[in-house]
């Protein structure tokens, strides 16, 4: 970076490396193309209308983006310096460096036939022990149970490395002492000056709000009647806890509108007091309901009762009048 200063970079692939890396690149006054094949970066994680407000700030500091195509080839100088970016769609890119950030596929090979495998990793229990019990698995490689989700999942970010590595090490040391691993799918990044968190699973119904041409808004994921996910970006510490723990209770919501009316009010009220657990359909759901509002109901009868207290002022005083 420092020997390209005010030249031009390549950054292939649209995910958390390549964000990442375009906004340090930037930052060092590199002039920064993206290129990768999907509609919109960070398509696993990010709706469109999400990845619409990074892709206008990153194009507000500089940064080009080419998608929709794929890195066919590379052009280099007679001391095998990268000159240039070929790409399939049969454009030519300029370039002083490149990056190539296009996602991970775990390394398993060693254990095939030695250890159960699973969904592009190593199976692992509620104590990250393998097949073989005297091997534990953390990290991106291991596929581990989720039970906030039902299922085993693999994860790949720093936060479920860091958490399953001092998992393990309690586990061993400590047996009797650990529970299984009970995690929340946490997901994070900070570039610039944003700062974006989610929390959960981004499946089913998705509900924005807040103000996306501002600088705090957000997203819940709703699937079968339970919120299941959560995005906040510019929130502040006591709002990214809250919606961790409203991801965390998985409250039921019966009316998506009303969800996008309350926006993040929904989950500082979520996570403000302990909820009474209701089994429905045989799982235990957090007690709380979010169906449509009964604002204009209340209204009503306040005003029916402030009417009726004050007909009834009225004749009692014409009767005193009287006595």
């Amino acid at each position: 970076m420092k020997s390209c200063s005010g030249g031009n970079a390549v950054v292939i692939g649209g995910g958390y490396i390549g964000m990442e890396c375009a906004a340090s690149l930037v930052i060092n006054k590199i002039n920064v193309t993206m290129v990768f094949p999907e509609a919109h970066c960070m398509a696993r994680l990010f709706t469109p209308k999400i990845a619409s407000y990074y892709e206008e700030y990153y194009k507000s500091k500089g940064v080009k983006f080419v998608k929709g195509t794929v890195l066919s080839s590379f052009d280099v100088d007679s001391n095998g310096k990268v000159v240039a970016v070929n790409l399939r769609d049969g454009n030519r890119l300029p370039t002083d460096m490149v990056v190539v950030g296009i996602g991970i596929r775990p390394n398993t090979s060693l254990f095939e036939g030695q250890l159960t495998l699973e969904k592009g990793g190593i199976k692992v229990n509620g104590r990250l022990q393998s097949s073989n019990s005297s091997v534990y698995a953390v990290g991106d490689v291991a596929t581990f149970p989720l039970k906030l989700l039902g299922e085993t999942r693999r994860l790949e970010h720093v936060d479920s490395a860091r958490k399953s590595a001092k998992h393990a090490v309690a586990a061993i040391m400590e047996p009797d002492k650990t529970d299984k691993f009970d995690y929340l799918p946490f997901f994070y990044s900070r570039v610039f000056t944003l700062s974006w968190q989610f929390y959960g699973d981004n499946v089913g119904e998705v509900v924005h709000y807040g103000n996306f041409s501002g600088a705090t808004f957000g997203a819940y994921w709703v699937n079968k009647g339970q919120l299941v996910g959560s995005f906040l970006e510019g929130g502040t510490k006591e709002e990214y806890e809250a919606i961790a723990k409203a991801t965390q209770l998985q409250p039921v919501v019966e009316d998506l509108a009303e969800l996008e009316r309350q926006g993040l009010g929904f989950a500082l009220a979520v996570s403000q007091k302990p909820l009474p657990s209701t089994p429905v359909d045989g799982k235990t759901v957090p007690g709380l309901v979010l169906g449509k509002s009964l604002y204009p109901l209340h209204a009503t009868a306040g005003v029916i009762l402030a009417a009726s207290i004050a007909a009834f002022a009225y004749w009692y005083g014409r009767r005193r009048r009287r006595w």
